[in-house]
């Protein structure tokens, strides 16, 4: 480790080191209709599965809209939003970095949702895109902001592995007639997925 981990551990503790888990429930809690909430991507991690997995925890898996950006689909994009906010479900706007044409349509977009009135509780607008230049400073200042880099390092990629779905539902982990067996099994699993 070193010296200045060493440091800031002997100082103020190991939470400081570690990056804490991923955890979308408790994002969520930060978000509203009005407010856009942005994935800002990293190599090796795409946050779309996981995604999908807690909408369907929110019971929004049916209703969740996804629409890769890129050319022709920002006119798909922006009704998207419009029939969402109506009816109360999900938008997920992926490969923002790609639409660079229409970046000024998804900044007049996010203004006109930010005072919107009518926009319905649940509605909740999800983007992702790698940082570009191109992407509208005023969404990323009134959005919420996040990044699920991929683990660095063999032990924190197999630890990460354990603090996803399936493998972190107790009934999943726990629901087995050979849980020895399954345990090893499943970390055998996690190791090569983390060396692969």
């Amino acid at each position: 480790m070193p010296a200045i981990s060493l440091f800031v551990v002997g100082y103020l503790g190991h939470e400081f080191i570690s990056p804490p888990p991923f955890d979308l429930a408790t994002i969520f809690k930060d978000s509203s209709q009005l407010v856009p909430l942005i994935f800002i991507l990293s190599p090796g991690a795409d946050p779309l599965n996981g995604l999908l997995k807690f909408a369907d925890t929110k019971k929004k898996a049916e209703t969740c809209k996804a629409v890769s950006l890129g050319q022709g689909q920002g006119e798909k994009a922006e009704a998207a939003i419009r029939d969402a906010q109506k009816a109360g479900n999900w938008v997920v706007l992926q490969n923002c970095h790609l639409a660079v044409s229409w970046m000024g349509t998804l900044e007049k977009v996010c203004e006109d949702m930010m005072a919107s009135t009518t926009t319905h509780r649940d509605f909740r607008l999800w983007l992702t895109s790698y940082p570009s230049e191109n992407f509208p400073v005023s969404v990323l200042q009134n959005g919420v902001k996040m990044t699920n880099e991929a683990p660095k390092g063999l032990r924190s990629n197999v630890s990460n592995s354990f603090l996803v779905d399936p493998i972190n539902n107790p009934s999943f982990f726990n629901g087995t007639s050979a849980p020895k067996k399954f345990r090893k099994l499943l970390f055998g699993l996690c190791f090569f997925h983390a060396v692969i």
